[in-house]
C-alpha cells in the first residue's frame, strides 16, 4: 500500500483532495473489465459507463462511502469548479462491491473539455448504516474533507486516482523515451 500513498503523493491528490492518511482497506476499480492502476490514463470513452468497485474490510457489517471527484474541473490550470463530484455512494458493506451500496448521487462520466485532470475515488468508513443521508446540493465546487466532517466520516480508508483528457488529446504528464545516447542503428552500417 505504501506505493499507492506514494503516488496519491506525486499526483497531489493528498494535499488537494485529502489530507495524509494510511490506507487501510482495499478498494479495487475497473472499467470494462479493466483494473487501472494510480495514475493511468483512461479516456472519456473507457469511461463513459459506471465502473465496477469492490470495498475490501473484514466484516459486511461495516459500512463505506465512495466519493468520486475531478480536482481539475473545468481546467488543470484554473479550477474554478474544483471539486467536480462525479459519483457518491454511501451504505457499502465490507468485503462487498457499490452494487450492494447506495447511489446518493448518480454516477456522471468525466468528460474533460480541456487539459489532463485528476479522477479521485476516496473511501471513507462510516459510523453506522444510514449515517451518511443527504445529498450535495451541488456537484461543482464540492469538497471532500468538508463532506467527511459534516458526516463524521473521519480519514480517508482508501483512495485512487486516474488522469482523464479529452479524446483527441496527446497528453503531457508523460515521459518520452529517449534513444540510448552515444551508439545510434546507422553506427552498425558499415
Amino acid at each position: 500500500m505504501a506505493a499507492s500513498r506514494d503516488s496519491l503523493v506525486l499526483g497531489r491528490v493528498v494535499g488537494d483532495v485529502v489530507d495524509q492518511f494510511s490506507p487501510s482497506v482495499a478498494l479495487r476499480i475497473s472499467y470494462n473489465g479493466r483494473r487501472f492502476m494510480n495514475s493511468s490514463d483512461l479516456r472519456p470513452s473507457a469511461v463513459a459507463a459506471r465502473p465496477h468497485v469492490e470495498v475490501g474490510g473484514t466484516d459486511l457489517r461495516e459500512f463505506y462511502t465512495l466519493i468520486m471527484v475531478d480536482p481539475d474541473a473545468p481546467n488543470p490550470s484554473n479550477p474554478t469548479l474544483r471539486e467536480y463530484l462525479h459519483w457518491l455512494v454511501t451504505d457499502i458493506p465490507g468485503t462487498t462491491d457499490v452494487e450492494y451500496g447506495r447511489e446518493v448521487v448518480c454516477y456522471e462520466s468525466p468528460v474533460p473539455p480541456a487539459g489532463i485532470h485528476r479522477v479521485v475515488f476516496v473511501l471513507f468508513q462510516q459510523m453506522a448504516r444510514g449515517s451518511v443521508e443527504l445529498a450535495p446540493l451541488l456537484r461543482h465546487n464540492f469538497c471532500t474533507r468538508n463532506f467527511a466532517v459534516d458526516h463524521g466520516l473521519g480519514a480517508p480508508v482508501a483512495a485512487a486516482f486516474f488522469t482523464c483528457q479529452p479524446e483527441g488529446g496527446t497528453g503531457g504528464r508523460r515521459l518520452v523515451p529517449q534513444p540510448p545516447r552515444g551508439r545510434h542503428r546507422h553506427d552498425d552500417v558499415p
